[in-house]
């Protein structure tokens, strides 16, 4: 590849980044959405953390160095959710999280 092909790749890359993250709000500024898209898209920050999660927990070789390494992922997080239901605070349940996960890999 030259370096012409190179920043045309790149031209386009950028165009197309900008123009699907920017024109969406610039179309929709002012406007009122209708109570269904607003709760469909209400969905979008959930769905992707639970994809970041479910893709820390669920490995393919998870089991390959045994049950309990495989486990203390699984532990971790059964803690970060008991003290997210009982705090509501996303700054507990991240210091949970990594606290847990520490100390179980100490064990």
């Amino acid at each position: 590849m030259s370096w012409t092909e190179f920043w045309i790749v790149l031209v386009c890359c950028a165009i197309t980044m900008l123009a699907c993250r920017v024109l969406p709000l610039f179309i929709l500024k002012g406007k009122e959405l209708p109570p269904a898209m607003e709760r469909a898209l209400s969905f979008i920050p959930p769905a992707a953390f639970a994809a970041l999660v479910a893709n820390d927990l669920l490995a393919p070789g998870m089991f390959d160095a045994g049950l309990w390494p495989a486990a203390i992922p699984f532990i971790a997080g059964l803690a970060v959710v008991l003290v997210a239901l009982r705090t509501k605070s996303l700054l507990w349940s991240a210091v949970t999280g990594v606290v847990a996960y520490a100390l179980l890999l100490l064990i």
